[in-house]
Formats: C-alpha cells, structure tokens, sequence
C-alpha cells in the first residue's frame, strides 16, 4: 500500500509539461527498437558437411563491452563493384567499411559522417555497424554458438555465430560467450581448413586454425581491432591449390557451396595465402564475395564477425551434392556463377549449320602422359571435320583467356588429368572425351572426370588406350605386372600409382581407332542428333 500511495503521489506532483518529456525518453527507444526489429531478417539453416546447424531467429549481437556493438542484418542488394573487390591483395589496414577500435582509449574510432544526437546511425561502408553518437559503443547480450562437423570423410569444418573474433598471426578463433552452456569438453578444437583430410602429407601442408572458446569474456579472448557486420569463411589456398582440378575441387566450389548463401557479403580469410593463386581466380572469386581476401598468416588484426565458419563444404570430386548441401545447390547452378565471372558467352551447343564446323580444343600435356605422335592426332581431329584449338601449358596459363577459347568449343579433349577440369567453362551440351592411360586407370579415371560431366549437363566420350599404346612397353617386359596385373600396382600405395602410370608413361594413339570415336563425336553434333 505504501508503495501505492508513493506512486500516486508522484503522479500528482507530475507537471503537464514533466508528463510530456517523460513520455517523450518512453517513447524514444520503442523507436529505435521498431526500427531495429524491421531490420533484422530470420537466421537460416545453415549445413556443415554431412551436419545441419539450426540456428534460431534471436538477433545476431557482436561482443559485450566496449568493443561491441548491435549489427545490422544483411543487406539484400549488394552494392557496386569496387576495383578493390577484384584486386589480389591484402585489405588495407584503414578500410572505410568497417569499426575499427582505438587501440589506445578502446573507445571506438569517429565514423566520417553527422549522426543525428540521440539516434542509432549506421557507418555509410559496405560493412556498417550500430554505433551510439558519441562514440560509445551500444552492448548487447551475447549468446554465442559453435558447432562442428569432424565426422565427414572429406573435411573438417566449424560454424559458429555471436561474438567471434579471428587474430590472424596467431591462427585462432575466439568464440566468446556470456554463458559455458555449449563449451566444448576442452575448450580447444584445431581445424586445418583444406577439404582432403584423408590425405595426410596434403593436409600437413595447410597452416592449422585453432577455435578456442571463451566464457565469459575477459582474459584469453583479445579485444576487437576491427568490427565486421558480415559473416566471414577462413579456407586456405594451400594444399595442391596450383593445380587447377584442385583449384576448383578442393577451394573454389567448397567456397561455393559455404558462402554462396551471402550473395557476396561475406568476408573470406585465407591462410597459406597465395597471391598468385588468388590473381590467377579472382574473376571466380570476386563473385563469392566482393571484398579483398584477407591474408590470416600476415594480419596481426583482431577482426570481429556475427558469424564464421572455419573449414569449407566439400562433396566429391569436382562436384556438388545437393542433397548434402540442401540448399539447392548443383553443379549447374556453379557454372553459370563460372560463366558469369568470366564473362562467357556461349551458354548452349548448338547443331552444326551448313558449312561450318564444330570447335574442338585439345588440351595437350608435355611432361607426363603426352601424346607422342600430337601432330598426327590433330590432324587426324581436323580430318573428321573438326576446326581444332591446339593448346599446351603456353595457352592455358592465361586461364581468363583461355576460359573463353573453351567456352566457344563444341567438344574437350585431353588425357587424363587437371587439364579436364576446364569442361567448367565449356557450353551446354558439349562433349568431353577422356583420354585414358593404361594400367587399369578407367576407375580414377571416370571418379575424377568422367562422373562429374553429367551434373554439369554435358556429354562423356571415353578412349581407353591399349597396352600397344603406352611407352610402358618400352620400359617393362610385356610378363612384368605392370601388364599382366596393374591392380597390384595399385594396390602398392598411391606413390607407386602414381609413379608408373601417371609420371611414368606417355602415349602414342592409334590414329586409326582414335578417329572411330572422333566421328561419333561429330555425329553426335549433327542436326539429326539433337
């Protein structure tokens, strides 16, 4: 009763005037909270590997403290195109598009545009977070999440959500929590983020990551340098990455299939950072995310994220799983982001018209398994009816040029091997035809190149050469195992594979039988055929 009758009173004593600046502060943060509210958008489910991560609708937060600061969601149309977005190199220190904290007061640093006093503003960057007028930044709860996958064949992989905050020198992940519910049982986990776990000497040329969790925040977790309202992927660029069947299997549809979802808002982080390879595909790079990449190794940074995942999706060779991604995602879906990228204009294969004649490209090899009597072979192409591109390693290093050499051809041809990998750029409908060398190579073979053209809607063709085609013969008895039992060499390890029917051999077509197949080929491409 008594604390009625204070409240009462103190209505009484309320002048009119009082009433109405009362109810004005009242109303000021329902303001600011409707216009917030409105903004954020309902988090997705996000699949980790063979896992799924529900994530819920709560509004994403960013640290506790004098760092934090309340995000804005994703936007929904991206803006333009920078010359920064596609160039190679290492995001300079005073990027205009994120917070950055004074590293002397931990105040937060002046943003160069007015904010109205008493209102939430946004940073006028691509990357804007919520910060008060007078510098300070606004707090919000955090509930971190973490969660990861270890259990897929190919690779490891960790998402998590809340306060995250990556310090690249020292290769660690903070997640930082204001409760212990989801602690891992050691607080620790390691991911070398490279999607070929099973292959222990690949994987031991990748740079290890740490995720260490934090709760609550305080000593251990580093404060934020830099804040972020964009998720962020860390990958590396190392393992066999030179290679572009592992350019494109092992980083670039991983990445794909990770951070597709963020239509380019997304900040990649990249450690074994290669600044050639990250030239070399930046034309398929600047189309998962729009910033520069991020080099982990040489950032002394601490860069704060909503989200992130350590490790990247990966499914097959040189292919998508969409039932693993379920988000829909297909090999065909990733070609036409390739064809995008590279500006490439042939979208179909269409019947030869009267008078012209099919393109075909040859990708030709000159170390190992090289065709020793090339010329013949071409000519032999030319004579079905074929307009045939000869290309060495010469043409193809020039891969945005080289894309569309492809991309204008009807029909690819190569022998087993990475440079296969460029039937991504080919059109729709074309044919691949795999040149396969001997010593019971069909399998890796089909698994690596002959399986993933369908999903890419194109055709398969296959020459499987004798034991009379192979310069093996030259080297071996024709009673050595290496004839009368490839399997067993198989069988040996990978390294013996690999040296005595990959490195080990060249071969000289049957000009004759090679032709059979070329014309069923151009057959194919007939009107009557389509």
């Amino acid at each position: 009763m008594k604390k009625a009758g204070r409240n009462e009173s103190g209505k009484k004593a309320m002048s009119r005037g009082g009433g109405a600046a009362v109810a004005c502060l009242l109303l000021l943060p329902l303001l600011v909270l409707a216009v917030l509210k409105t903004d954020f958008m309902p988090q997705q489910l996000i699949h980790v590997g063979e896992a799924s991560i529900a994530q819920d609708g709560d509004e994403s937060s960013v640290p506790g403290g004098v760092e934090g600061a309340i995000w804005q969601p994703r936007q929904q149309q991206l803006v333009a195109k920078s010359k920064a977005a596609h160039d190679p190199v290492v995001e300079a220190p005073t990027s205009p598009n994120v917070v950055r904290a004074n590293r002397g007061g931990g105040r937060m640093g002046m943003i160069d545009h007015k904010i109205k006093k008493g209102f939430l503003a946004m940073n006028g960057g691509m990357d804007g977070a919520l910060i008060k007028s007078d510098g300070d930044v606004v707090a919000a709860p955090t509930r971190s999440k973490l969660s990861c996958n270890l259990s897929s064949y190919r690779t490891n992989m960790c998402a998590m959500q809340g306060d995250v905050r990556v310090h690249g020198k020292a290769a660690t992940v903070y997640v930082v929590s204001a409760s212990d519910d989801n602690r891992p049982d050691n607080g620790t986990i390691t991911i070398r983020p490279y999607p070929r776990k099973w292959e222990t000497p690949t994987m031991q040329l990748v740079r290890e990551v740490t995720i260490r969790w934090r709760a609550p925040p305080g000593p251990g977790a580093p404060r934020c340098t830099v804040t972020y309202d964009v998720p962020a992927v860390v990958f590396s660029t190392g393992g066999y990455g030179v290679n572009i069947f592992h350019a494109i299997t092992d980083i670039i549809i991983p990445l794909y299939n990770t951070a597709r979802e963020y239509d380019g808002r997304v900040r990649l982080i990249a450690t074994n950072y290669d600044r050639k390879w990250i030239a070399k595909y930046r034309h398929a790079l600047s189309l998962i995310s729009i910033y520069p990449i991020i080099d982990l190794d040489a950032d002394n940074e601490v860069r704060c994220f909503p989200s992130a995942h350590v490790g990247t999706e990966s499914h097959k060779e040189l292919g998508i799983d969409s039932a693993l991604s379920g988000k829909g995602y297909t090999m065909m879906g990733f070609r036409g982001l390739i064809r995008s990228a590279y500006s490439l204009k042939r979208e179909w294969v269409t019947p030869i018209n009267h008078g012209s004649k099919p393109r075909l490209v040859m990708v030709l090899r000159r170390n190992s398994r090289a065709l020793t009597n090339e010329a013949q072979v071409v000519a032999a192409a030319a004579e079905v009816g074929f307009e045939v591109v000869a290309a060495g390693p010469e043409v193809v290093r020039d891969l945005g040029k080289f894309a569309e050499t492809v991309n204008s051809c009807d029909v690819l041809v190569g022998v087993h091997g990475a440079g296969l990998t460029n039937m991504v750029f080919l059109p729709r409908n074309g044919t691949v035809l795999q040149i396969v060398p001997w010593g019971e190579m069909k399998w890796p073979a089909w698994t690596s190149y002959g399986e993933p053209v369908a999903p890419m809607g194109l055709r398969y063709a296959e020459y499987e050469v004798t034991a009379e085609e192979t310069t093996l013969k030259d080297v071996y008895p024709r009673n050595h195992t290496v004839f009368t039992d490839p399997v067993s060499i198989h069988k040996q390890g990978f390294n013996m594979l690999w040296e005595t029917f990959l490195n080990g051999q060249n071969l000289t077509l049957d000009v004759h039988r090679f032709t059979g197949v070329l014309q069923h080929i151009y057959q194919s491409l007939l009107p009557s055929h389509n």
